[in-house]
């Protein structure tokens, strides 16, 4: 359990290898001083020499005081980076016609002087072991009062809060240090002045330390998604801003700076991830003053959130991690985070076969009827009926919106398919893009006032000839609530594929997000039983928003193996694999064109959450017998990869090793990527990480149901007798020779401890 010491005005959150120090001497605002490897027991006295030893006096033509970085860094602080918190409030309520308050020159700020907030701590609360509460106040001064009174304009028309001594804001901000050491923190900004707030940034900001001087955050587009980027941490700020209404397939993710040269298993590293659905703002900030920040915040439209008094706005949590084990310990605290929230699947992952691929919109029932049993034959578990059951739905132009069952294509509804996949012992799931709306619709056209856009403009530009629906209008969110629920009633359907297929291009950003996730509440609310699954066009939209809410998420259209796997491989560094949705396709693969061997596509597609998206009723009999082996070995394996530790080799060229652990080291998958041809004849040894240096393992080939293609020449010795047995060491150090794979294939390995129970079989 975490622990801490605190004095009056230090207080030390511990967990898991990870100390945050927060200095709160005097009334200034708070500052943390250490967010890293854990500094230990400290006495009182310790701590308090310890956040001295922090004070840092800056060079000859500064402020003449220790600049202290805090946690709502500002320029009143004499902060010169990118500023914590930012807005105006509007002082042209009451004026003359020039528009200003009396007595002023029309510009609506007491002739032009600009109000910046000026924060002071009001109260900290050390609530819990692992939870602090800061309430933070922006007060009018006396000076300030007094300017305004001699301007002329009187008390209460011009004044911020009424009286001298009055806050014209409250701010509220929480740290969080869970067990795993996730550190998280988010604000609640309350306007208690007299006239209305406009909020520009409100952010979470942290300090990284000099050593850190690299960074590594995800760029991609559709079908490529999580595309990694370095570069090093120079002077100035690197900002990342997303518009897209969601995160996008270019979205920055997860950002990361570290020790020059980390690595997966090597380096000091801390990250951040901002936990919405919305539009962002992620930096790091190098400043001559000799600090560095790392930060994130909503990102707002001018205008979009404005607070009347009394009003509040809170922030998304923001997640944040160290790790002095490379990227691999990032993704072992924000795993176990992940595991932990109440949304997380408490089921074994289901083989799923989705049917996008296989039909697309020619929804024939009998068609769909013979690729259940199919399905069903080679071992499926779940059955997702995608796009192009509704009304009129035969391509992507009409019908978004109405969500009613297509009389033509299913004149008895949809109970046929949904009795023929249960009967099966099958789940059956739906395909549903309850956000959309095609002009072409029933809804659009009764209710065109439902269609999102900006105040008194156009419509936005289409997208996927499509719209997006105002769900913060109560009436739109509860007509699809209603629709939606009609089919849950309707039909025996444990599972929804969400999709989101555009960007925003018009409305609110922050209001369209959290009526999505009211809607989504409110669903799982009436149906707990009924599973979600996040897809945006792919993998546009997978963040922590959406991990509060949802069992599976979609990260990429493509099923093209070679591409899935650096989607596979990067996505998982911030989310644990059962959540990752893993498909084998058909070859050539239907996004990408390229022909891939069926051993490589089943071992890729073990990576996850296992499916597959393929027209099985096409399929050979020796294809359905390896997919009904793959299909076996899934279920074999998937209590350890939906549970276990992910570890990642630092050897960069091919071929590429990624594995995972059980918590106790005595079982373990590995798989041996090669994406590209070699460069050496002899292959080099690759080593296994995470293993118990003491044990002793066995280490023996799993039969995915198809055999990798290898270079002609000599496999190691010990593969012909399909095992062998080594230590931890030798594996963790040395490694060990595998045989020579050609491009686009990859082989699976189980390495169990001697003498320990498996932990094959369910979760």
């Amino acid at each position: 359990m975490p622990s801490t010491n605190n004095t009056n005005d230090v207080i030390h959150l511990r967990a898991a290898g990870t100390s945050l120090m927060l200095d709160t001497r005097g009334a200034g605002v708070p500052s943390i001083t250490h967010w890293g490897a854990d500094l230990g027991e400290l006495s009182p006295q310790q701590l308090h020499d310890f956040v001295r030893s922090r004070e840092r006096a800056v060079g000859p033509s500064s402020i003449d005081e220790p600049l202290r970085l805090s946690i709502v860094p500002l320029l009143a602080e004499g902060w010169t980076g990118l500023p914590g918190l930012e807005g105006r409030h509007d002082r042209s309520v009451v004026g003359d016609e020039r528009g200003g308050c009396e007595g002023h020159d029309g510009r609506g700020d007491r002739g032009g002087r600009v109000r910046r907030p000026a924060l002071r701590t009001e109260s900290i609360e050390h609530v819990q072991p692992d939870r602090v509460v800061i309430t933070l106040v922006d007060y009018r001064s006396e000076n300030e009062s007094t300017v305004v009174q001699e301007s002329g304009a009187s008390t209460g028309e011009c004044d911020l809060a009424g009286s001298p001594d009055a806050a014209a804001l409250r701010l509220i901000i929480e740290f969080e240090l869970s067990s795993s050491a996730v550190l998280r923190s988010r604000s609640r900004i309350t306007n208690t002045a007299t006239q209305p707030f406009e909020l520009t940034t409100l952010a979470t900001t942290l300090p990284l330390p000099p050593i850190a001087r690299e960074r590594l955050d995800f760029s991609g587009i559709w079908a490529a998604e999580r595309a990694p980027q370095r570069s090093a941490i120079d002077y100035g700020t690197w900002l990342r801003e997303s518009r897209h209404g969601r995160g996008g397939h270019d979205d920055s993710y997860l950002t990361v700076a570290g020790t020059p040269d980390f690595g997966f298993r090597a380096g000091e590293v801390w990250a951040m991830h901002l936990g919405t659905s919305g539009d962002t703002r992620i930096w790091i900030d190098r400043t001559a003053l000799g600090i560095t920040t790392l930060g994130a915040a909503e990102l707002f439209a001018p205008g979009e959130l404005r607070l009347s008094t009394g009003e509040s706005h809170e922030t998304p949590w923001v997640y944040a991690a160290w790790s002095d084990a490379g990227l691999d310990g990032l993704s072992d605290r924000f795993h176990s985070w992940f595991r932990g929230l109440p949304a997380h699947p408490s089921t074994p992952r289901p083989l799923t076969l989705n049917t996008w691929e296989a039909v697309y919109f020619d929804h024939n029932g009998e068609q769909l009827a013979a690729l259940a049993d199919a399905a069903a034959d080679v071992g499926v578990e779940r059955f997702v009926l995608d796009d192009g059951w509704m009304t009129g739905r035969t391509d992507d132009k009409r019908a978004l919106g109405d969500w009613t069952v297509d009389a033509t294509s299913w004149p008895d509804g949809l109970a046929p398919l949904v009795d023929r996949v249960t009967a099966s012992g099958m789940q059956f799931g739906l395909w549903v893009e309850p956000e959309m709306v095609s002009l072409d619709s029933e809804v659009a056209r009764e209710h065109p006032e439902w269609i999102l856009r900006d105040d008194d403009r156009p419509l936005p530009k289409s997208w996927r000839n499509q719209f997006v629906l105002d769900l913060d209008n109560p009436a739109a969110r509860e007509h699809v609530r209603d629709a939606i629920s009609a089919l849950l009633d309707d039909y025996a359907i444990s599972y929804l594929k969400w999709d989101m297929n555009r960007d925003l291009l018009g409305g609110s950003v922050h209001r369209h997000v959290a009526a999505t996730y009211r809607l989504m509440d409110e669903l799982r609310e009436r149906y707990p039983h009924v599973e979600i699954e996040s897809c945006a066009s792919g993998g546009a939209r997978v963040d922590a928003g959406m991990l509060e809410r949802v069992q599976r998420v979609w990260p990429s259209d493509t099923n093209d193996a070679h591409d899935r796997f650096s989607i596979m491989r990067w996505t998982n560094l911030l989310v644990p694999f059962e959540y990752l949705g893993s498909h084998v396709g058909s070859s050539p693969a239907h996004t990408s064109g390229r022909s891939l061997s069926l051993s490589f596509r089943l071992a890729s597609a073990l990576m996850g959450h296992s499916g597959i998206e393929w027209d099985l009723t096409t399929t050979s009999d020796a294809e359905r017998d390896a997919l009904r082996t793959w299909a076996g070995t899934y279920r074999s394996l998937r209590g350890l990869i939906h549970s276990g530790r992910v570890v990642r080799g630092d050897d960069y060229a091919d071929p590429i090793v990624t594995g995972v652990v059980d918590r106790e080291a005595t079982d373990a998958v590995f798989w041996i990527t090669c994406l590209a041809t070699p460069r050496d004849s002899v292959r080099p040894t690759r080593r296994l990480p995470g293993l118990d240096p003491k044990g002793s393992y066995r280490v023996s080939p799993v039969d995915v149901g198809a055999r990798a293609a290898t270079y002609p020449g000599t496999a190691p010795g010990w593969w012909a007798d399909g095992e062998i047995t080594l230590t931890g060491t030798v594996l963790s150090s040395v490694g060990i020779d595998v045989p020579p794979l050609r491009p686009d294939e990859a082989i699976v390995l189980r390495v169990t401890a001697l003498g320990s129970a498996s932990l094959s079989g369910e979760l």
